[in-house]
């Protein structure tokens, strides 16, 4: 049974779902990178970016080279590339409207001067003169009750 293709592409970028598999990925697309300098830019555990090479190589996108002693990882075809750069592309685009947002909501409410004194209101809203604390209130701080008139 063949698998659909919305799910062989789901797990295509699942498997790209890692941020070192992405640095990884960004790094090659200048050219084959040493693994030794892979681990000096990436700054991880050699035994991690192993592991990691070895996701993006069995799923056919980055190809090994050896060249004596020394292993090299290159892209396999530029179309990775091109993704990458489409990637960055929308999270260009999606993180420029973030920050048209966040200016608009910064000049629809500015912030507040400073800090808030001690006992300084949570508003602006001008406070009346009705008291604040829990006491039980006087026979003359009640409400008058209107249209009614006081029963005997």
């Amino acid at each position: 049974m063949q698998v659909p293709l919305y799910q062989a592409k789901a797990e295509f970028f699942r498997m790209l779902g890692h941020p070192v598999r992405i640095r990884v990925l960004e790094l090659l697309q200048s050219g084959p990178v040493a693994v030794r300098d892979l681990l000096t830019e990436i700054e991880i555990e050699p035994s991690s970016l192993s592991q990691q090479l070895a996701v993006l190589r069995r799923s056919g996108i980055v190809v090994s080279i050896r060249e004596g002693s020394t292993v090299s990882y290159a892209l396999a075809g530029g179309d990775v590339a091109e993704l990458l750069r489409a990637a960055r592309r929308i999270l260009t685009e999606l993180l420029a409207g973030q920050n048209e947002l966040l200016a608009e909501l910064r000049q629809a409410d500015p912030p507040p001067a400073g800090p808030r004194p001690a006992g300084a209101p949570l508003t602006d809203a001008p406070l009346d003169d009705t008291p604040l604390i829990d006491a039980p209130l006087s026979r003359s701080q009640l409400p008058v009750p209107q249209g009614g008139g006081a029963r005997a």
